[in-house]
């Protein structure tokens, strides 16, 4: 049984972690309103983007001249995974659900007897998986500096990325985020990105285009791929927040939790030592 004194430094200390947990809620609470409304704004430009890239690529199809982007190299030998990750932890299973779904891809791509390349955006997601793909990591995007995602962070991912598939280090490039859905809902995601998928987009398909689709193509591919990975970046950044408020109000109610149990220990101990003491008294006082 522990001792009054180290009972009631423990209610002290919990109380202290009470007061970080709910402050770091209230700020993620903050951060999570910016980062959600950014999130959903980035989602129709996505979305239209996407549908006369799939357009444009339909009209093009699998022909000699189609921009490599689009057809790819003939091959999907050497995948590229690109792990996007959050800088910071405290929030939940977020990097967690993120690096799972990227090592499930992994394992698959190695026992089909592929050559796996992974590319980490983000410090938790690196330190994860160095772990057991040491080896297969080639790069790393710092983002710790970055305060608020701006296109130009995806727009050196992006860059990064497509150095690499010029260079012919890869064949395939895959990217992994957190899509967000609620503040306790966040949709683990693989996003093939190059060779370019698209849906179809019906619409597109009723205009002609001047300079020739692939010729447009060649021009819009590495921005659709950027405008691509700024979206999961900012999917991932709502998703971080929301996960983070999510597990901080939890660790608050666990926290209050504690300092019920151990005040409820405490006031009995208490009270046993005061009986025992008046019991003491007593048992003196009759003595004499």
């Amino acid at each position: 049984m522990p001792s009054l004194k180290d009972l009631k430094n423990k209610i002290a200390s919990v109380k202290n972690t009470r007061k970080i947990t709910k402050a770091m809620q209230m700020v993620s609470a903050a951060k999570l309103r910016r980062a959600q409304e950014a999130a959903e704004a980035a989602r129709p430009y996505a979305e239209r983007m996407n549908a006369v890239m799939g357009g444009l690529a339909s009209s093009v199809g699998t022909s000699a001249s189609a921009p490599r982007l689009l057809a790819g190299t003939g091959s999907d030998q050497v995948q590229l995974l690109v792990v996007m990750t959050s800088e910071r932890g405290l929030c939940g299973g977020f990097n967690s659900t993120i690096v799972r779904l990227a090592r499930a891809k992994a394992q698959e791509l190695i026992a089909a007897g592929k050559t796996v390349k992974i590319l980490t955006v983000g410090k938790k997601g690196r330190e994860q998986l160095r772990r057991d793909y040491a080896a297969n990591m080639v790069g790393h995007v710092d983002m710790g500096e970055v305060k608020r995602v701006g296109y130009v962070n995806a727009q050196n991912v992006a860059r990064d990325v497509l150095a690499r598939f010029e260079a012919g280090e890869c064949d395939v490039v895959t990217i992994f985020y957190n899509r967000f859905q609620s503040v306790i809902a966040q949709i683990p995601t693989a996003l093939q990105v190059i060779p370019a998928k698209f849906e179809a987009g019906a619409a597109t398909a009723l205009y002609d285009y001047e300079p020739s689709e692939e010729a447009i193509l060649a021009d819009l591919l590495p921005r659709s791929i950027a405008t691509q990975i700024f979206t999961a970046l900012l999917e991932n950044g709502a998703s971080e927040q929301g996960a983070r408020m999510s597990a901080m109000d939890n660790a608050t109610r666990n926290a209050g939790d504690m300092i019920t149990k151990y005040t409820t220990i405490y006031n009995r101990s208490r009270q046993a030592a005061i009986t025992k003491e008046l019991i003491e008294i007593i048992s003196g006082a009759e003595a004499l």
